[in-house]
């Protein structure tokens, strides 16, 4: 992941270690750039020195969901190199669990080097004796993850740096087949599997021992692709009940075709999309971040969709895991409103508990960072829920999942075919509740209302702060577990401070994994969680207001006042972490 900067080091050091690595290193332009930046150091320049110090600052951390960092050499980059390293760790563990003959499915998106990394995974998986599945071309994560069970893959790799800013990749690696048991077939690796698979990295020697095939790995074709759109709208179980106009964005990234053709067999023949972010370009040239959770990420879709006069707006991410969803909203500026992740998690997860109550059985998951009115929409339907860490190498290993969601837009809506967060679905299964509720003469927004009416107004809003150190959060961390924690939110009395380094409950009885972050409860029942991110330099605070909406109060103005005392966190939270706005 991301390191803090270290104390420069000396000349000798750095030749030796820069020298090794450029013997070893299989790519000739990060040989190029490091033997630039080497004769750069040696002459005194600190960019350079900075540079390589970072670069070589210790390995990426191989996490639950794997690696991501910045393109470039060195041990602290994405880099052919360590893509190499990574797939003969996993091959090696794979062999150590199951014997020779492994099974390893391999996706890549359009970000730059991916299709480079992707064709070394497998040339080292084939080299190790395995066989290699190599998707023909660029594809979404979902079918990557649709892949590996619908191959019956014993593991599975995906090449993407998700939403992360276009400098960046990443190396997802799943579990299947004879890999893992049942429940958690096609998941992310977790605890202990990703350490294990870090020690069988660490244990290989140098880079040139590890065998690479020069061919022999499969190419998987379009058929695989018309399975996972077929796939997305049979799971459904409904198509279209009333015409509405779509407009869509794949941001940049890979999904918006599929995504595209997945709706017409929906029934939605009327999408739109926005020309400038269709097709795949790597550099991302309309947004700062190709995020739909960041400012301005969203602002060509909603001008469209105010063009258009369009019913939805849908956004994919550029892998296509996410999607975020706005809809017409007269009361707000600009006549569009961005609904939060949490909205979208209780729409899917409402629509996925009245289909699992026809048979009584059926898990809802969200993450701790997530809204709270999942459980009690689980509870109406006679349901179970669970409440995991963040991430969905979490929320799709729960046993008996219907449906999994975090707040950060991802969506888990079909755990039986994708057990990962999946834009592409949620995206359909948004367009198919929009449908229903039009024809009925009600909206997405009604039905919000009627669910906060039933459940109480749960009103969910992140703060992010970005740093470039990450030293800055964890003297902040420090700071509130040494009780340096705000002792009032919104004027409410903060009632209790939680550390999930002692492992906060699953809602039913089972203690979760540690995890660096802080809750912080009011006597009001407001709700804040602060936590480092794991793929970027910041610290995300998850904001909740819980509000119950007395017999003949408007809805509206219950929100409104939710929405008010939610700022009101905000400011004293700024306030309390020494953050300027």
């Amino acid at each position: 992941m991301t390191h803090s900067p270290k104390a420069a080091p000396t000349t000798g050091v750095v030749r030796t270690t820069v020298a090794q690595w450029i013997a070893e290193d299989p790519d000739e332009t990060t040989r190029e750039e490091l033997s630039e930046l080497l004769a750069l150091h040696e002459a005194g320049d600190p960019a350079a020195t900075a540079t390589l110090a970072e670069a070589f600052s210790g390995p990426l951390t191989f996490r639950s969901a794997g690696l991501r960092g910045r393109l470039g050499p060195g041990l602290g980059r994405m880099n052919r190199a360590v893509v190499i390293r990574a797939t003969a760790g996993l091959c090696a563990y794979l062999r150590e669990e199951i014997g020779d003959g492994f099974i390893v499915v391999i996706g890549y998106d359009a970000r730059h080097c991916s299709d480079v990394f992707a064709q070394d995974a497998a040339a080292v998986v084939t080299g190790a004796g395995g066989r290699a599945l190599l998707m023909d071309s660029h594809c979404p994560t979902p079918l990557l993850a649709f892949a590996l069970r619908a191959l019956d893959a014993d593991a599975g790799i995906m090449v993407t740096a998700s939403h992360n800013p276009a400098q960046d990749s990443g190396f997802k690696v799943y579990l299947g087949g004879r890999a893992t048991d049942d429940w958690d077939r096609g998941a992310l690796i977790a605890p202990p599997q990703d350490a294990a698979i870090s020690e069988a990295i660490t244990a290989l020697g140098a880079l040139d021992s590890i065998p690479r095939a020069d061919s022999g790995w499969e190419l998987v074709g379009p058929e695989l692709r018309e399975d996972y759109i077929e796939r997305v709208v049979t799971a459904a179980r409904t198509r279209a009940a009333a015409s509405l106009r779509i407009v869509l964005s794949a941001m940049h990234g890979v999904g918006g075709r599929i995504c595209l053709e997945a709706l017409r067999r929906a029934g939605f023949d009327d999408v739109v999309v926005v020309p400038e972010q269709f097709e795949p370009d790597p550099g991302f040239p309309t947004v700062d971040i190709p995020n739909p959770e960041e400012a301005g990420a969203m602002d060509l879709l909603l001008d469209l969709a105010r063009q258009e006069g369009a019913d939805l707006a849908i956004a994919l991410d550029p892998d296509a895991d996410r999607c975020s969803v706005a809809v017409p909203d007269e009361t707000v500026p600009g006549g569009w409103r961005q609904l939060t992740g949490d909205a979208v998690g209780i729409f899917l997860g409402e629509q996925a508990a009245e289909l699992a109550a026809f048979t009584g059985t059926g898990v809802l998951a969200s993450s701790i960072a997530s809204g709270r009115m999942l459980r009690k929409i689980a509870q109406d339907h006679g349901l179970a829920h669970r409440i995991t860490p963040t991430g969905f190498t979490w929320i799709s290993r729960v046993p008996g999942l219907v449906f999994g969601y975090e707040e950060a837009m991802g969506y888990c809506v079909d755990p039986a075919s994708v057990r990962d967060k999946d834009g592409i679905a949620a995206a359909v299964r948004m367009a198919l509740l929009s449908s229903v509720l039009k024809a009925q003469g009600r909206s997405l927004l009604s039905l919000l209302d009627r669910l906060a009416q039933r459940h109480g107004l749960h009103l969910t809003g992140q703060m992010s702060i970005r740093v470039d150190d990450m030293a800055i959060i964890e003297r902040i961390m420090r700071r509130l577990r040494e009780g340096g924690a705000p002792t009032k939110l919104a004027g409410s009395p903060v009632v209790d401070v939680f550390d999930l380094m002692d492992g906060a409950s699953d809602g039913n009885g089972a203690q979760l994994p540690p995890a660096d972050g802080i809750i912080i409860k009011t006597a009001a029942d407001d709700r804040v969680v602060l936590r480092p991110s794991s793929t970027e330099r910041k610290l995300k605070c998850y904001c909740e207001v819980v509000m119950e909406i007395p017999d003949g109060e408007p809805v509206p103005a219950v929100r409104t006042a939710a929405a008010e005392r939610l700022e009101l966190i905000r400011a004293d939270l700024r306030e309390a972490l020494g953050i300027r706005a």
